[in-house]
């Protein structure tokens, strides 16, 4: 398959990588060192597997690469727009477009079914930018669990011991597109299964961004250290069961319980991509992985005190480093 990553950072980096060895033809937008470290050295991914080194065709200008089989959107939320409105040369009439992103998704209310069909979600698209640019029709679902970071541009470090890509159609299709996607993954040594409910599995990661996000914004610290003070274990705790009822109120009940969710965690090393993000000055999903999540309980009427307060202190400390706007949640 032709395939092009859109952000080869620590997640881009690590998908671009799995792609390669598994024998794509692979191009990434990039930009900055990164894209000059590709295009010097190629792309190294340093994971628990192996080393993988890859010499990607690289392009900060979609135009230069082409149209694609398929297109997988690993950038931040807040860098969608510009993405939607930058991407149109890799598109064929048919290219989908995976997007491997935190947060409830642009696309969480498109092949829905019922009466919220077709809504959208201002926090994840403030201007419908990416709906109308890109269109429902293309969007594949993307849920990632890897731990991981960049030590320097062009190469991306996998620190978590597993690591899992979960896909799927919104309206749960296993169609052959997205089987074909899960089949190139897998190919390149990465677990890779398709959902018939990946909006379940949006919520199912979105309670982890939920209970270390906020917590190791105002910590600086990494989730071992952080989870290893018995209070804030009792607020992340809190904060689960707060985003599972929420979740449940949705009509999307996470199975398992909050226990089980924080210990996956309290023994990991890592900085989340937030707290990376604040440490580098980058735009922070505030909106996208937090807001969003007061907002959908405030209208469905489920209490969450704790959601509510690491929430606002979180959102104040990525206001306070110039690196959110209140008026984006």
């Amino acid at each position: 398959m032709k395939l092009c990553i859109v952000g080869a950072g620590a997640i881009g980096g690590h998908l671009a990588g799995r792609l390669a060895r598994g024998g794509a033809e692979l191009s990434v937008v990039a930009r900055g060192a990164t894209l000059a470290a590709i295009r010097e050295r190629g792309l190294v991914v340093r994971a628990p597997d192996g080393v993988i080194e890859a010499r990607p065709r690289a392009a900060a200008d979609p135009a230069e690469l082409g149209p694609q089989d398929a297109v997988v959107v690993c950038t931040k939320v807040p860098a969608l727009p510009a993405v939607a409105r930058a991407i149109g040369p890799l598109l064929r009439p048919e290219t989908p477009v995976v997007f491997v992103t935190n947060g409830i998704p642009w696309w969480y209310y498109a092949r829905h079914g019922g009466p919220e069909e077709g809504s959208r979600v201002p926090e994840a698209d403030p201007d419908g930018c990416v709906w109308d640019r890109i269109g429902p029709a293309r969007a594949i679902g993307g849920v990632i669990y890897s731990a991981c970071h960049v030590p320097e541009p062009g190469v991306a470090e996998v620190t978590s011991g597993s690591s899992k890509l979960i896909l799927g159609e919104p309206d749960g299709t296993r169609s052959d597109r997205v089987l074909a996607l899960a089949a190139a993954f897998k190919a390149g040594g990465l677990p890779c299964s398709v959902s018939p409910d990946i909006r379940t599995e949006v919520w199912a990661k979105l309670l982890n961004n939920l209970s270390n996000g906020p917590i190791c914004v105002l910590t600086r610290r990494t989730m071992r250290d952080s989870f290893g003070d018995p209070v804030l274990r009792g607020a992340a705790l809190q904060v689960v069961r707060e985003g599972m009822a929420v979740a449940a109120a949705m009509g999307r009940p996470v199975p398992g319980t909050a226990e089980a969710r924080i210990d996956l965690s309290a023994n990991i090393p890592h900085k989340p991509s937030i707290l990376q993000d604040l440490e580098a000055g980058r735009p922070m999903e505030v909106a996208a992985l937090f807001q969003v999540v007061r907002r959908l309980a405030r209208e469905r009427g489920v209490p969450a005190p704790m959601l509510d307060l690491l929430v606002a202190l979180a959102a104040q400390a990525a206001e306070a480093a110039g690196l959110y706007r209140p008026e984006e949640g």
